[in-house]
């Protein structure tokens, strides 16, 4: 006899049973319905959020679904546990199940007042599913799940862990809408706007003209990329456990005349960050739908020449066998789209450690413009970021006036940067990344020097930046994978900590005079058009500095507090924000620079 079809008649004749009892009815469809998972982020999609590691980290390779994966490591006396703890309801039925890969990997619950449980796998060398049960106690509302390894066996991945059972006490009901909706400010690009907080609130969600643009944990937001002499609706959402509230009343707003710029269209400060687009590497590939709201500018990475001198640049998607995970022309189209919509730029970056760009004929010129133009229309993107290194560009031995360059690699780029900005108009969005040995290095050396034997590549990007001063969104230079670079104080500043970004981004808003020479100063750039460049974690670049650090260098730059040896020239409160290579390194690492950026500026 099947033993798996026995429990029916037994079923049926206790539900008969029941059902002839007054006041016991049969369990509803409805009720069996609300056991819903418990766990937060079960798919490890929002990097380790929920979750506290020992040795965690997220991947994007192998994934048991979804684009992201825990992959933990043992060490020593360490298992590499992961754990959250999930509110549940007293005397209440649970399975928590999970994929995992590796040796002798764990997945359990503790503090269930009843008995806890585990289950687990000696071998997986592919994904296996886990799964255990447990009743809580009579009176426990908090139970904690994990994942582990053992001592010394390598590391073990997990995705896709559920806690399956009925939502915990306190948590079936969404927030109430947010009251005290208004604007705090309007200019030509951005309205400002603040609401009254709402009791179990975790987040918020603001919505211009009836879509969600951003989601905050504050009640303040900056609506930003609007355009001038337009009027706009604005509601905002409370979002709690049990989900999101209704909408609250909506107030409008008129921005004022707009008076032309690039930078015009951007936050007050703005976090700038370049997407691996073209190519994969440890960080992995991070879709463009995915990067999290609080990155204004994406820089797609590269655009490279077919050759170093053709001028034709080509954008080659990354290819699935190289990014399982790619997006679809269609999908990626679509992501640019929705982020404009959000009020995110998103340029075409060209150049890159690999894509060395040398103009050195007008017609290498005139491709060029026609090349970059033709990816800016076929994605739809704001415009364009010229990160070129190397050897791209290097001076002339006779060409040694800035202002007055006549090297054809320079004078040709200027040339094309300002048809390209001519081309598109006003919103056009123009940064450039260069390297301090192209920039901060010309207070010292400007290409070979009036004696010769210097490198001709020193502040050899100090003629582009000038030039086009006026059409500059953004300039954020590379302080990293930077040797000791000369400040304003007749010191080097190395790499490592504050001091380095104080004093290579006070040298761009002070201005200094070029290879020594006061007669010949470069003028200060203004703080809206400056970004401080870091790399995101430690696999990202030599010169990562711990969030401490980078906020020392925010507090010095813009308060002129928290100094340390340098000293400033001035205080720039109007310091437009930070760049980082890369999205994809942050995600790698947890976001922990996005979350240092938005815990600063708010």
């Amino acid at each position: 006899m099947d033993r798996a079809r026995r429990p029916r008649s037994v079923l049926a004749v206790l539900t008969a049973a029941l059902l002839a009892v007054p006041g016991i009815t049969a369990l509803s469809s409805a009720a069996r319905a609300a056991d819903a998972d418990v766990a937060t982020n079960g798919g490890f999609e929002s990097g380790l959020t929920g979750w506290t590691c020992t040795a965690g980290t997220t991947v994007d390779s192998p994934v048991h679904s979804g684009s992201s994966a825990l992959r933990a490591t043992p060490a020593g006396s360490d298992n590499a546990q992961c754990s959250q703890t999930v509110t549940v309801r007293p005397d209440a039925q649970y399975t928590l199940s999970g994929y995992v890969r590796g040796s002798y990997v764990y997945l359990g619950a503790s503090g269930t007042g009843t008995t806890d449980v585990s289950t687990w796998t000696q071998s997986a060398p592919d994904w296996q599913k886990l799964s255990t049960t447990f009743r809580t106690g009579a009176s426990t509302t908090k139970v904690t799940i994990y994942t582990h390894g053992w001592y010394g066996t390598g590391a073990y991945h997990a995705d896709d862990i559920t806690l399956i059972g009925p939502g915990g006490s306190g948590t079936g009901q969404p927030p109430a809408a947010p009251t005290g909706l208004r604007t705090t400010s309007v200019t030509s690009s951005s309205v400002g706007l603040s609401w009254s907080a709402v009791t179990g609130a975790t987040s918020y969600a603001v919505y211009r003209d009836g879509i969600k643009s951003q989601t905050v944990t504050g009640t303040s937001a900056t609506v930003s990329g609007l355009t001038a002499s337009t009027a706009y609706s604005f509601q905002v959402t409370a979002v709690g456990d049990a989900g999101e509230s209704a909408k609250s009343a909506t107030v409008t707003a008129t921005t004022t005349a707009g008076s032309g710029g690039g930078t015009s269209d951007l936050p007050p400060h703005a976090l700038v960050g370049y997407l691996h687009a073209s190519f994969a590497n440890g960080a992995g590939y991070t879709r463009l739908a995915d990067v999290p709201d609080s990155w204004d500018v994406i820089d797609l990475a590269f655009g490279e020449p077919t050759s170093a001198t053709s001028g034709d640049i080509r954008f080659n998607r990354c290819p699935v066998t190289e990014c399982p995970n790619v997006e679809s022309d269609a999908d990626f189209k679509a992501a640019v789209k929705a982020k404009q919509a959000a009020g995110k730029k998103v340029l075409i970056s060209i150049g890159g450690q690999n894509g060395q760009v040398q103009l050195t004929t007008t017609a290498a010129r005139d491709t060029f413009v026609s090349s970059v133009s033709r990816i800016i229309d076929t994605y739809g993107l704001d415009g364009l970021d010229i990160d070129f290194e190397g050897h791209s560009l290097s001076l002339n031995a006779n060409d040694t006036d800035f202002k007055n360059p006549t090297t054809p690699v320079i004078v040709n780029l200027i040339s094309a940067l300002k048809t390209l900005k001519a081309e598109y108009g006003a919103k056009f969005v123009l940064t450039m990344a260069p390297e301090t040995f192209f920039v901060q290095n010309g207070y010292q050396y400007y290409g070979t020097g009036k004696w010769g034997g210097q490198d001709p590549r020193c502040g050899a990007y100090l003629p582009v930046i000038h030039a086009l001063r006026d059409d500059l969104t953004l300039l954020h230079v590379q302080d990293y994978n930077s040797g000791p670079i000369m400040g304003l104080d007749n010191q080097y500043h190395s790499m490592g900590g504050a001091d380095f970004h104080i004093a290579m981004t006070d040298m761009l808003l002070t201005g200094f005079p070029v290879a020594g020479d006061a007669n010949n100063v470069f003028p200060p750039l203004r703080p809206d058009q400056v970004a401080i460049g870091m790399p995101a974690s430690t696999n990202a670049g030599n010169g990562y500095v711990a969030p401490s650090e980078v906020t020392k260098a925010l507090d010095c730059l813009t308060k002129r507090t928290n100094c340390g040896s340098y000293a400033t020239h001035g205080t720039w409160p109007a310091l437009r924000g930070l760049m980082t290579w890369s999205v994809n390194w942050d995600r790698y690492a947890n976001w922990e620079f996005q979350r240092n950026f938005d815990a600063y500026f708010g």
